[in-house]
């Protein structure tokens, strides 16, 4: 574990406040779920509660069923980091940090059609470093009980490989059915 050298109190509520530096570090935003955890010597552990990371394995047969269907790489994500991969190296996405036009498309709770990630608004306005890791995308964001929560995204490096309304059609829908086991 790794000291930052900020102490807090807990006030009479029994609440203690994350710093503002460390919740920009970790990404935790207002609302945020928190999962505690205790050990053996008495420390308590703080760790963000990813409720779509729930459904690793679940996630994981979605994302190979999207890919064996289309041929495209489909992925499922968390708020935070790609959770599944199929028709890709897992290492190359799996809990790798999402990319800001990803994150854009979660907040504005509407599903996108990308076919041309280098021209595309979401792109041209990020400066990250983890811009775009297809030519062209389908994106639909994963909203449960009006939160968003991750998203499902096929994707193709090819540039002359068109997303269609199809795929489009077939994120929404995996986002929608894994939105409905969340709330179950």
């Amino acid at each position: 574990m790794k000291a930052t050298g900020i102490v807090r109190r807990i006030d009479d509520l029994g609440r203690v406040v994350i710093p503002k530096e460390i919740r920009r570090t970790l990404k935790i935003r207002e609302g945020d779920p928190l999962e505690i955890y205790v050990d053996r010597g008495g420390e308590v552990i703080l760790k963000k509660y990813s409720p779509i990371g729930e459904l690793g394995d679940f996630a994981q047969e979605y994302a190979d069923s999207l890919y064996e269907s289309m041929g495209h790489i489909s992925c499922i994500a968390d708020r935070d980091t790609i959770i599944a991969v199929a028709g890709a190296p897992k290492k190359e996405f799996v809990n790798r940090p999402l990319n800001s036009a990803l994150e854009q498309v979660m907040e504005n709770r509407k599903s996108v059609l990308i076919n041309d990630t280098s021209e595309h608004q979401y792109y041209r306005e990020t400066d990250d470093m983890f811009g775009p890791r297809f030519a062209n995308e389908a994106i639909a964001p994963i909203i449960s009980e009006g939160d968003p929560i991750g998203a499902v995204v096929m994707g193709s490096r090819d540039p002359s490989v068109r997303m269609t309304d199809l795929e489009l059609k077939l994120v929404e829908t995996a986002a929608s059915f894994l939105a409905k086991q969340m709330e179950q």
